[in-house]
């Protein structure tokens, strides 16, 4: 009994050393509170603060600042902040100060009539700059336009009037506010508040300065309604009209209200008809449109695609394409005659992407983006769209162009030369030859160059590093640490490894891929695998960036000892467009081969358990796992978010870019229908759609839901009401991601 006391002592030290080893560990286990909790309090910080930097001046910087930004780009959150901060900062010093007076501005808000302080308070807090000049503001709030110069005063109330106005812009010579109200394009004079219809006669078939569901989803930009260009000297405004008469109507229903809200919305879908598109130009001061004659292009086959003007403001620049987009037309047109001229035609052996706008260079020439190789490159051509030359080469593309130098000796951007997974910044002399790297770190880049292009600004990630920023000189050498971003709650965490390599397709192919073992991987064990996929074209999930709350969470499952897979099938890569065209007429089908090739890679692994094997991905990485479970018999189980479950659901624009007319390729969407192939269904299925999708409707979902009831599959199924085609509402978001944890860890 002697022995006894001290071992109960020794024992007892034990416990309490285990409780506090239990307790640590349990601090290193992330939770999906950690991640998205509602309460903002008790969810945590994974993406630091990283400044938004626009140049003001060579030596001066808008710092802006936001509060609760993730930093991932996803569907999860509902992008509340805390506001905004904004500073003027000295480029090489770092000091800062601020951009305005928020009390200041304030109190001219608060002054005007209609506007109470709670509302004048917060819009000055999330207020930023608008005008060209940096140095004013225009505000769309209490539905009407109000305009604010900063360190004024005195703010003003532009408009009054009970409909919404959208598509609001400042003139470049800072004297007008434009704007689309009830379908017409209005102008307002800033100073003395008189107000202008430049068209009439528009309305919910006949849009006039204003972009439609399908043009602003998939042509100039999601939640972009402005479908008008002002002239570089403010004198015309070029636009657009769209006659929605041929397009048949889509209602979504909110079933949460009583009674039932429904919105009606003009939904072109693959194969039926298209809005009617023609471009017309009106002065400022008023008066008649001239039309941009068109007639070369069948009115009901053609898109509008880019608009634009050149420097001197005599002509208006436009791409068409065809509707099936298998070739594009960059067209110049005088703006007092409205004749057209093609100054060159894009081909492809599949579709042609719109790769942006010419950038124009003083002596008149221009640089334009083209895919006409199989990978993006920058080329020149005279004013009249003769080519002078190609300025980069290879089997790479260029991700971003950011401008010439003044001399105009040197053009600088970013690409894929040293990695398809992550872009650096490079210059090249405009009259061609090897790219200059001026960015060091491997991972991604994005860079911002002042104004005379002797300094820029870099922001950095890779896998494990959130986004840190650095000012450098033009040559690349660093001048200072302007973020370093350390953030603190990641280093509470034991978190996986992450392994960035590559995997051969049947054919040799090299995709490009991304593992994340559990903390402790032990190769001796078997570990279940969760696939993350998205597999639309020329749309990579495996980067060399920071992924954001995604990719915590994925930390979260490998805590759980998932190994966590990502594998771009080779239409999805950014190694060029040309591996993309293998999916023309096919989608789906040639993507799902590379997947399996990947996994038969991960079943060759001693580590992996080749009887839980799961797949999961949203809108068309929604599709592409629906798909697999109906297609094959790799997976075991599998969550589909907002899938297109058969192309003949979906908008005309993207799906015929890449599958041709219904009515050309009827074997083709019959052959990656996963409707059609619901008899087929292996393994379990997660079905996750939001109630008022009005991009992938929730149509989609029950007709799969139709089809697997009729042929006996019994699977998952979650609704979220009043949600899009992302779920952004806090509560939701938590509770989405409580169920896909639960399915993968009972499924898996």
């Amino acid at each position: 009994m002697k022995r006894l006391v001290p071992m109960l002592v020794i024992a007892g030290c034990l416990f309490m050393e285990g409780l506090a080893g239990a307790q640590e560990a349990a601090e290193r286990q992330l939770t999906l509170e950690d991640i998205y909790s509602p309460d903002k309090d008790r969810r945590l910080d994974f993406s630091g603060e990283v400044p938004r930097i626009t140049w003001l001046d060579d030596e001066h910087w808008l710092e802006r600042t936001d509060a609760e930004d993730d930093g991932d780009g996803g569907d999860g959150g509902d992008g509340e902040n805390d506001g905004v901060r904004l500073s003027r900062v000295d480029a090489r010093t770092g000091k800062a100060e601020p951009f305005f007076d928020v009390e200041l501005m304030t109190r001219a808000l608060a002054a005007l009539p209609g506007v109470t302080e709670e509302q004048a308070k917060k819009r000055a807090r999330a207020s930023r700059p608008t005008s060209a000049d940096h140095g004013a503001v225009l505000l769309n709030f209490a539905n009407d336009l109000f305009y604010y110069r900063y360190g004024s005063e005195l703010a003003r109330r532009l408009t009054h009037d009970p409909a919404p106005e959208v598509g609001e812009e400042i003139s470049p010579d800072g004297l007008w506010v434009s704007f689309v109200r009830d379908y017409n394009l209005y102008l307002v004079d800033i100073e003395s508040g008189r107000e202008r219809a430049l068209t009439a006669g528009g309305g919910p078939e006949l849009f006039l300065g204003r972009l439609d569901w399908v043009y602003q989803e998939e042509v100039y930009g999601r939640g972009n309604f402005k479908g008008y260009w002002w002239s570089p000297d403010s004198s015309h405004l070029v636009y657009l009209r769209l006659d929605e008469s041929p397009v048949a109507e889509f209602t979504v229903v909110d079933h949460v209200e009583s009674p039932l809200v429904t919105e009606v919305t003009n939904y072109p879908l693959a194969g039926a008809g298209n809005p009617t598109v023609t471009l017309g130009v009106v002065p400022a001061a008023g008066g008649d449109t001239r039309w941009i004659d068109t007639s070369k292009y069948q009115p009901i086959q053609h898109l509008i695609v880019r608009v634009g003007w050149t420097p001197d403001s005599t002509k208006v620049v436009y791409q068409v394409q065809d509707r099936e987009q298998t070739w594009l037309d960059l067209n110049t047109a005088d703006r007092k005659s409205g004749s057209s001229e093609t100054l060159f035609r894009e081909t492809s052996p599949a579709f042609v992407n719109v790769t942006g706008e010419p950038q124009w260079l003083e002596d008149g020439s221009f640089l334009w983006l083209s895919e006409r190789t199989g990978y993006q490159h920058l080329y020149h051509f005279d004013a009249a769209g003769k080519l002078l030359g190609q300025v980069t080469s290879g089997e790479w593309e260029v991700s971003s162009y950011y401008g010439v130098d003044a001399k105009g000796q040197q053009v600088y951007f970013a690409g894929a030369a040293h990695s398809p997974i992550a872009p650096q910044v490079y210059r090249v002399p405009l009259a061609g030859g090897m790219p200059t790297r001026l960015t060091a770190n491997e991972g991604s880049h994005r860079a911002s160059f002042n104004p005379g292009f002797s300094m820029f600004v870099d922001t950095w990630s890779d896998v494990r590093t959130p986004p840190q920023v650095r000012l450098h000189d033009i040559d690349g050498r660093e001048l200072r640490l302007v973020a370093a971003n350390k953030v603190a709650a990641l280093e509470r965490f034991d978190l996986g490894s992450v392994e960035l390599l590559q995997v051969p397709a049947r054919d040799g192919y090299a995709m490009e891929a991304m593992l994340i073992k559990p903390p402790g991987f032990v190769r001796s064990k078997r570990y279940a695998v969760l696939q993350y996929n998205y597999g639309g074209p020329h749309a990579p999930v495996v980067r060399n960036a920071w992924g954001g709350s995604r990719y915590l969470w994925h930390q979260l499952l490998a805590q759980h000892g998932y190994v966590i897979w990502m594998c771009d099938n080779r239409s999805a890569s950014g190694k060029g467009i040309e591996p993309t065209w293998i999916a023309h007429r096919q989608m789906g089908v040639v993507e799902l081969r590379d997947i399996e090739d990947g996994v038969g890679w991960l079943r060759e692994q001693p580590w992996v358990d080749p009887e839980r094997i799961g797949i999961w991905g949203w809108s068309y990485g929604g599709f592409m796992a629906s798909y697999a479970l109906t297609h094959s018999q790799s997976f075991n189980a599998g969550i589909a978010g907002a899938p297109v479950v058969d192309w003949r659901l979906y908008d005309s624009i993207y799906t015929e870019r890449y599958m041709a007319m219904p009515q050309n390729n009827l074997e083709g969407y019959d052959k990656t229908s996963v409707v059609r192939a619901a008899a087929d269904l292996h393994g379990r299925l997660l079905l996750i759609h939001g109630t008022i999708d009005d991009n992938v409707h929730l149509q989609n979902s029950v007709q799969l839901i139709h089809a697997l009831q009729k042929a006996g599959k019994q699977f998952e199924l979650m609704l979220y009401p009043k949600s899009r085609h992302g779920v952004r509402d806090r509560d939701q978001v938590f509770h989405l991601q409580q169920v896909m944890t639960d399915f993968i860890l009972e499924e898996l």
